[in-house]
C-alpha cells in the first residue's frame, strides 16, 4: 500500500509470483493484482525457523525445501498489489482508492506500507510530504494490523530532511530500506514478511478454533 509511484509493484514482484505491470509513471496499477508466497515452516513453527525460497530457486528443477525433512509443512500466501492512494477527502477518492481501503478494512490483512523519497516519484500526486502523510492516515486507521514500512528504491537516494520526518512520524519504529535493482534489504524484507504472516496465521488459527468450538452441539444433563 501507499501512494502512486513508490514502487509496490516492484516489489511484489521480487517477493511473490504476481507480475504487475511496472513503468516509472504514476497509476500504472489500475486494478488489484494478486500473486502468491509459499513459506515453508520447521517444526518450532516459528519464523526465524521459516523460509521463503527466492524466486530464482523456485524455477530450478531440483528445488525442494521440504526433501531433508527441514520442514513440515508450506503455507501458500496472497500477496494483493492495489493502487496508489492519495492524500485527499474521503469522498473524493476514486473507486480503486476505496477498493484497496475496503479490501484492508474487511480482510485479515497485514500491510505493508512503501515509500519513495528520493523525490523521484512526482511532487503532484506523490511528494515526501503527501506519502508521509498518507501513511499517519492509514496506520491511524489500521493500528493493530501487523505493519511493515519500507522506504523503496533506495539506490536513487533521499531528499534532505525525509529521513528526519520520517523518524519523527514512526517514534522509534524500524523501517527498511530497500532497493530492488541492488537487492538491498530484499533478504531483511522477506524475513519480516515472513513474521508479519506468523502473525496473521496465529489470528486465523485462533479464530479457525473458535467457529469449530462454537459450531459443537451443546450437551444438556437430563
Amino acid at each position: 500500500v501507499g501512494a502512486p509511484n513508490v514502487g509496490k509493484s516492484s516489489i511484489v514482484r521480487a517477493i511473490s509470483s504476481g507480475t504487475p505491470e511496472v513503468n516509472n509513471y504514476p497509476f500504472t496499477t489500475r486494478g488489484m493484482t494478486l500473486g502468491h508466497v509459499e513459506v515453508y515452516w520447521s517444526r518450532d513453527d516459528t519464523a526465524a525457523a521459516a523460509v521463503i525460497p527466492d524466486p530464482l530457486q523456485r524455477k530450478q528443477k531440483d528445488y525442494d525445501p521440504m526433501e531433508n525433512k527441514q520442514y513440515v509443512f508450506s503455507q501458500l500466501c496472497q500477496v494483493m498489489d492495489s493502487p496508489g492512494i492519495l492524500v485527499r477527502n474521503e469522498d473524493q477518492r476514486n473507486e480503486m482508492e476505496s477498493l484497496t481501503l475496503a479490501a484492508m478494512q474487511h480482510l485479515p490483512t497485514a500491510v505493508m506500507y512503501v515509500m519513495d523519497l528520493s523525490g523521484a516519484a512526482g511532487d503532484k500526486c506523490s511528494s515526501v510530504e503527501d506519502q508521509l502523510a498518507l501513511r499517519k492516515e492509514v496506520r491511524s486507521r489500521f493500528p493493530r494490523r501487523p505493519w511493515i514500512d519500507v522506504v523503496s528504491k533506495y539506490d536513487l537516494g533521499i531528499v534532505d530532511g525525509a529521513r528526519e520526518k520520517l523518524e519523527e512520524i514512526l517514534e522509534g519504529d524500524p523501517y527498511i530500506e530497500l532497493s530492488i535493482h541492488t537487492d538491498l534489504g530484499v533478504p531483511e524484507l522477506r524475513l519480516e514478511v515472513m513474521k508479519m504472516l506468523e502473525e496473521v496465521r496465529v489470528v486465523l488459527d485462533a479464530m479457525a478454533s473458535k467457529d469449530a468450538r462454537s459450531a459443537r452441539p451443546e450437551k444438556f444433563s437430563p
